[in-house]
């Protein structure tokens, strides 16, 4: 793809996020677009998001799990970027109504970084001295492409589909909870929904967070401190809708729970 189509793809999809309006794939209407273009597309699209008074807060990484991965018929994880609009805390309502398009919710443990990572070379040990704290979290993932009919380069573009995210009220020591082991259990509405394990995002949410800083570091980008980083989904997604109560416990961690209007 050209510059000029990749800056137009981009407006795209900032207007679609604005208008709450869903655009067909990508991959159906250019042959030749990359993981690499669908990048760029993303990074145009977040431009535009801090051009209108957005500041990033942090990143989060997604595609982490065989369960999503086999949802969304993608094979590798993928990233995108958090701003301070898509943040709510434990006890607000979350206006899915309003903002998201056909949102879908996922449990995952959020980190919260003390000092930046920068790859290459980034180890799990890198990470969990990095990380002030982890945290529990739902992350509401939304899509502008029409009917979630996406590849990994729709979803990439996509900002890697972020929509909004609520942190819980606890806070753990990464370092004195068993992150691979760590049980979480997601209801809905008063049912038990899903469960899981933090080996379901690439073995540890450790991983993933490793995975992601040397990644970046290829491209001189680091997580820098203070940054909030989602660690990807150890649960399926569930397609939520205004009216819909959801809580995640995450065993040595905590807690969190949201109201969708």
């Amino acid at each position: 793809m050209d510059t000029q189509q990749i800056q137009a793809c981009g407006d795209e999809l900032y207007n679609a996020l604005i208008n709450r309006t869903t655009l067909r794939p990508f991959t159906e209407r250019f042959d030749d677009i990359t993981i690499e273009d669908a990048y760029h597309i993303s990074l145009r699209m977040i431009e535009r998001r801090v051009e209108a008074g957005e500041k990033i807060i942090g990143k989060k990484i997604g595609l982490t799990s065989k369960a999503v991965q086999n949802m969304l018929k993608v094979g590798q994880p993928d990233f995108g970027y958090l701003t301070d609009t898509m943040a709510f805390s434990q006890g607000q309502e979350m206006p899915i109504s309003e903002r998201l398009i056909q949102p879908k919710a996922e449990g995952e443990i959020a980190f919260i970084l003390k000092r930046d990572l920068m790859g290459p070379g980034v180890t799990n040990a890198d990470v969990l001295a990095a990380t002030e704290c982890v945290m529990p979290c739902f992350e509401v993932v939304d899509s502008r492409i029409e009917n979630w009919q996406i590849k990994i380069q729709d979803t990439v573009a996509d900002n890697a589909s972020c929509g909004l995210f609520v942190l819980g009220d606890s806070a753990v020591d990464p370092r004195k909870v068993d992150l691979t082991t760590c049980g979480m259990v997601v209801e809905k509405n008063g049912s038990l929904l899903s469960t899981g394990a933090g080996a379901a995002a690439l073995g540890s949410p450790v991983n993933c967070v490793a995975w992601l800083a040397n990644m970046l570091g290829q491209f001189g980008i680091p997580l820098k401190a203070g940054e909030v980083i989602l660690s990807g989904s150890l649960v399926p997604l569930e397609p939520v809708k205004a009216g819909d109560f959801m809580s995640v416990s995450i065993g040595g961690i905590g807690s969190a729970s949201v109201r969708f209007v």
